[in-house]
């Protein structure tokens, strides 16, 4: 996988992440710095840790699946590509964040990190993947997608459509799936 195609990737599983982050920066604009990045950490380490995890898990079963492995990793990829635009174009009530909660920060970072679970297994099924390189990526633009969308919307101080970012990560996962399934 190239780094163009890991960037979009990543984007892709931190459009959740911003999403929240763009939420919080609109329901709690005067958090301290301290609290914005203990959130934006809590969300790039979760993003980061749950391909590792899938990864270790696919690769204990990869010998069993590797004939399917591109459409193992397309079907992967598109269900979670179109279970994102699905969620964003859903009507739901605005998800109250208390950025101050540790608990609340770490449901919220484990809930937008599981599609990455995913994509971590479907890492496993492909050759020429750098699992390494591809944690440290996700993880730290899943962190700056969580600082830049709690400081856009705080700064905006007007609602801002995040689930247009989960409905561009959404169709950006199933491209990549489709780029692997036919590459």
């Amino acid at each position: 996988m190239n780094i163009l195609t890991l960037l979009l990737l990543a984007l892709s599983l931190a459009m959740d992440c911003f999403a929240v982050s763009c939420t919080a920066g609109l329901t709690q604009p005067n958090l301290r710095w301290k609290n914005i990045l203990l959130f934006a950490f809590s969300f790039g380490f979760f993003q980061a840790m749950m391909p590792l995890i899938g990864w270790l898990m696919g690769i204990s079963i990869s010998h069993f699946v590797e004939h399917y492995a591109p459409w193992i990793a397309f079907a992967i990829l598109a269900f979670i590509g179109v279970k994102m635009i699905i969620d964003a174009l859903k009507e739901n009530e605005e998800k109250m964040v208390d950025m101050t909660s540790v608990k609340s920060v770490l449901l919220l970072s484990v809930a937008t990190s599981i599609d990455a679970l995913a994509v971590g297994f479907s890492f496993s099924l492909l050759e020429g993947i750098s699992i390494g390189l591809a944690v440290l990526v996700i993880g730290l633009v899943s962190f700056l997608a969580s600082v830049v969308g709690y400081t856009l919307t705080r700064q905006v101080g007007q609602r801002f459509k995040a689930n247009i970012a989960e409905i561009v990560g959404g169709i950006v996962l199933i491209c990549i799936g489709l780029h692997i399934l036919l590459g």
